[in-house]
């Protein structure tokens, strides 16, 4: 066995980092734990976000599989034009697709919302916003370490800030 697995993640143990925008968005993640433990085709993320909160815009990934697995907390799950009602043991789906698979996860309950994000990982992703209509173009090809990341609205037109747009950021 590699000494660079480590076969046993401890969520209670990860080192989370909080962001907030606006009124709307704000969450506590631990990133890339897939990563740290040694896994290449499979990533994960422990996410906390509070109540009235999301942690991310509404948004279809056309490479990239998601799925969230809700441990505490209940929210809405916006995905495609429809709203579902989710609580603690449920599993929520993202598949790649158009943005008929568009998805958000927001905390509408009264306590933290405890999640870990389940995807495959790509070297080449394209994400698109409906709710600003932006797209985001990123790789991670070439192995060196470098990555590409490119926001707009249009094609010739670069925007800097990732929340640009969003209702409530």
């Amino acid at each position: 066995m590699s000494t660079s697995v480590t076969p046993v993640v401890r969520l209670s143990d990860a080192l989370l980092e909080s962001s907030e925008r606006g009124t709307m968005f704000g969450s506590a993640d631990a990133h890339r734990l897939g990563t740290a433990a040694g896994l290449k085709a499979i990533g994960f993320t422990y996410t906390v976000v509070e109540p009235g909160r999301s942690g991310a815009p509404f948004h279809n990934h056309h490479v990239e599989d998601e799925m969230f697995v809700v441990m505490e907390g209940e929210g809405t799950y916006r995905f495609g034009p429809e709203r579902y009602a989710f609580k603690a043991g449920d599993v929520l789906v993202a598949p790649a697709g158009g943005q008929e698979t568009a998805h958000q996860i927001i905390n509408t309950g009264s306590v933290p919302l405890k999640m870990v994000a389940i995807s495959n990982q790509s070297p080449i992703e394209v994400c698109e916003y409906p709710d600003s209509g932006k797209f985001l173009v990123s790789s991670k090809a070439g192995g060196n370490g470098a990555k590409l990341r490119h926001i707009s609205r249009h094609p010739d037109r670069h925007i800097e800030d990732y929340w640009e747009g969003e209702p409530g950021a």
